[in-house]
């Protein structure tokens, strides 16, 4: 009797147990993201702020093509007009902040004794560089992830580098931490780093992950800040969330509160949700049913747009889609081959990046754009041509009266997979003047930006989905699915809502 009583209280506990874990995998994680911009001191002047964030995207879009050959490469990443996430590494307390970059796919910061080359005119990091924890280990030079961290250098390669003996490299014997992965070199297109691989602990709110790896940098090229990245990679942050936690890391998203540079609004969180919140009322557009009459316009407003993930031979680790046009009022403008598929060298296609500020189109189909637009807006209101060079943005336009914006759609592959840009994502206004050499006069601008011509890109990136135009939405990453989702979101009450 006693030992049936014993068996039914563990069975029991077990039961208990179990349910307990399931329930907390089932439940996804939310963390803040912070603008960089509001841990920074930064000018109050909107041509200013246009002005570099604009010089930022296009020298990283053209950057990252004049250097295709590295084969590390990813989207560059620089302060001004990014998104910071804090982690803790280790057994030590203190978090560090690091940029969410979904262009890549390296988690790394800054170790001491740190020195950064050509960072003067860098702000500083919100954090000090961090001291390895006593917990952390390196990572063996037979490692899948020192292959991935050295662009899939075999690890024989790799481990004759780490000095490990023919013998042992024969026989598989070099995975011990006295052949560790050799020091790796990273490259971004506007800034490197040489870093050396570790293993430690990640702690995130309600989640602890084991044997988690990490770059340790101790010498960057024009990189004072770390990176978190959110790419297809397998040393990308999700992958790894995805081997312990896959309900974590088979899907992500972000909804990033709209801001204009407004310096009270850079400073509200915008959500990040590891896994996925699923309303029982939402209808996501790609499972809704066939015979569903639409005529809840706010359900429809709520819907997920998809569109399908392309792959990229050459550029694994982005987050490709496919662009078939961008409309403009009622006139659809098509997109050129290279936005609508990637070629067998890795070219083409549209990247939906958290690390650019504002969307890079190819010469001629930007030009296209611009000139449907301005044939609406320029016919009624002067153009404001000397602004233009001070903000980097173009057309722009002195606003006299109520202005008239045509809407702006963009169309990606798939059924019902179009999404429609809130007015504030795509035309930014704004005064300028006032100094007393100019009367003060209300200014808005187009806020898209030429890329160059297609010649130039042929190998590389088509264009560039930048976090500016994703304000306003949810941008879901379904990685187990393949797919990125669009749905209109107030993200500022998201963020309350879920919290």
């Amino acid at each position: 009797m006693k030992t049936c009583l014993i068996f039914f209280l563990y069975t029991t506990i077990l039961q208990y147990y179990f349910h307990f874990s399931v329930s907390s995998l089932s439940t996804p994680l939310l963390l803040h993201l912070s603008h960089s911009l509001s841990t920074s001191k930064h000018s109050s002047s909107p041509l200013h702020l246009l002005k570099s964030s604009s010089s930022r995207s296009s020298a990283r879009f053209r950057r990252h093509h004049h250097k295709q050959q590295q084969q590390q490469l990813s989207l560059p990443i620089s302060s001004g007009s990014d998104y910071l996430i804090s982690l803790s590494v280790g057994s030590s307390s203190s978090a560090v902040s690091l940029y969410l970059d979904t262009g890549s796919d390296l988690v790394w910061f800054p170790c001491r004794p740190f020195t950064c080359i050509l960072c003067e005119s860098k702000p500083l990091p919100p954090s000090p560089p961090s001291s390895l924890s006593s917990s952390a280990t390196t990572v063996s030079c037979s490692s899948p992830s020192c292959s991935a961290a050295h662009s899939s250098l075999p690890s024989s390669d790799l481990c004759a580098i780490s000095n490990c003996p023919l013998d042992f490299i024969e026989t598989g014997d070099c995975n011990t931490s006295s052949y560790p992965c050799p020091p790796f070199y990273y490259a971004y297109g506007d800034g490197s780093l040489v870093a050396k691989l570790y293993s430690d602990s990640l702690s995130l709110p309600s989640v602890s992950v084991s044997n988690f790896t990490f770059g340790c940098a101790h010498t960057t090229l024009a990189e004072p800040i770390g990176v978190a990245g959110f790419g297809r990679g397998r040393l990308s942050l999700p992958a790894q969330l995805a081997v312990h936690s896959p309900h974590l890391g088979n899907s992500f998203s972000y909804c990033l509160v709209s801001h204009s540079f407004d310096s009270d609004r850079v400073r509200r969180p915008s959500p990040l949700i590891l896994g996925r919140f699923v309303d029982k009322k939402e209808k996501r557009v790609g499972t809704t049913d066939d015979h569903d009459d639409g005529d809840d316009e706010k359900k429809k407003k709520n819907e997920f747009v998809f569109t399908e993930m392309l792959e990229n031979p050459k550029h694994p680790y982005f987050y490709s889609v496919s662009l078939q046009g961008i409309s403009i009022g009622k006139r659809n403008i098509p997109a050129p081959a290279m936005l609508r598929r990637i070629d067998k060298n890795g070219g083409g296609g549209v990247v939906v990046d958290s690390g650019t500020t504002f969307t890079m189109l190819p010469a001629k189909f930007y030009n296209s754009v611009v000139e449907e637009f301005d044939s609406r807006v320029g016919r009624v209101h002067e153009r404001a041509d000397r602004v233009e060079p001070s903000s980097g943005m173009s057309p722009c336009y002195y606003l006299n009266q109520t202005v008239k914006v045509p809407a702006l759609v963009l169309h990606f592959a798939g059924n019902r997979s179009s999404v429609t840009l809130p007015r504030r994502n795509y035309f930014y206004e704004f005064m300028d003047g006032g100094d007393g050499k100019e009367e003060k006069r209300k200014i808005g601008c187009l806020m898209l930006m030429n890329g160059g011509d297609e010649s130039e890109l042929r190998g590389g990136t088509g264009a560039i989905l930048g976090n500016y135009q994703q304000q306003g939405f949810e941008v879901v990453y379904d990685l187990l699915n393949r797919r990125v989702g669009f749905a209109k979101r107030k993200c500022a009450s998201l963020w309350d809502s879920l919290k």
